[in-house]
């Protein structure tokens, strides 16, 4: 399995699958880069976020140094003991402070938690019309990030808290093609059409690349190298939906997140799912992250107790 964090080798672009460039301001990547570049308030995280981070990466760094960081801002901090005391850690006792809650989660952890709180506030006043709306995307987002948490701790993989992360940021593109692009979005969702039961009879990335340029994935993954993320996320946000595109030992996460990609829409009753046409979970990526047929079987029964509730504890703040 590929490492969590720090820069891959030879990996391919995001833009993998996206079509042939004709010049340099019409490649996918280019494309995205520039449009997180005129989005500053997206491409640029809150200077508390940017702090946590290099505290947990600096290996001198202790945990005196991360609980004074974001105990100087008492609305992260209630944020952050909101979902530690909730019933999505399930820890026997209250924690009342960030110190404790370092203590007993680690620092990677909270690190995450806070990273979760600061994403959720880019998740507003995004609607386009009756059948798109921010709150969606950020409630799938939230589903398919405590699923990818489960699948990995199931697997008693030692990265469950990036799988929970990975899993909050696969679809961050799409909030960057709001916030660049909206009247392209606009008319990308409009072309957008489904059946009876909601689910999309049209290819969602397909529409994106011939409107856009390009997919929610190159967006997303060039928002990753402008927020300085692992590689490691790069490749989920860039490669969600197909992870084959992935060198092998590359693909762990990005399966993880595919399967509760997939798992999310078909057990949620709301949330985003215009990109995500078939629910079912290919038999190789369950063999690339080792997760049986059972395993897989006993996941969904879960999904429905585990989902409930789980979004109140991530609202947009």
């Amino acid at each position: 399995m590929q490492p969590t964090s720090g820069p891959g080798t030879n990996v391919p672009s995001a833009t993998a699958t996206a079509p042939a460039a004709t010049s340099a301001t019409s490649d996918p990547a280019n494309l995205a880069a520039a449009a997180v570049k005129g989005i500053a308030h997206i491409a640029t995280l809150p200077d508390i976020t940017v702090s946590i981070i290099e505290i947990v990466e600096n290996p001198s760094s202790s945990a005196q140094d991360l609980n004074k960081v974001i105990s100087n801002d008492p609305a992260l901090s209630a944020r952050i003991l909101k979902v530690v005391n909730s019933a999505f850690y399930g820890l026997p006792r209250q924690i009342g402070s960030i110190n404790r809650a370092i203590s007993l989660l680690g620092l990677n952890a909270v690190k995450n938690l806070a990273i979760a709180a600061s994403l959720a506030k880019l998740f507003k006043g995004g609607a386009l019309g009756s059948r798109f709306d921010a709150k969606d995307l950020w409630s799938h987002s939230v589903a398919v990030a405590a699923i990818a948490k489960h699948i990995a701790t199931t697997l008693r993989m030692s990265f469950a808290d990036e799988a929970f992360l990975a899993g909050l940021i696969h679809d961050i593109g799409i909030m960057v093609e709001l916030q660049a692009e909206r009247d392209k979005l606009a008319a990308v969702v409009q072309k957008m059409e489904f059946d009876k039961d909601g689910k999309p009879t049209t290819d969602f990335l397909a529409i994106e690349r011939a409107t856009l340029g390009c997919d929610h994935g190159v967006y997303g993954a060039a928002l990753c190298e402008a927020w300085k993320f692992p590689k490691n996320f790069t490749h989920v946000c860039g490669h969600h939906h197909d992870p084959r595109q992935l060198p092998p030992d590359l693909r762990t996460m990005a399966w993880i997140v595919h399967i509760a990609d997939r798992l999310a829409v078909s057990t949620q009753k709301k949330g985003f799912r215009m990109d995500v046409s078939c629910c079912d979970i290919p038999d190789d990526a369950l063999a690339a992250i080792g997760l049986t047929a059972d395993g897989l079987h006993q996941i969904r029964i879960a999904l429905p107790a585990m989902l409930d509730g789980a979004e109140a504890q991530f609202q947009a703040a």
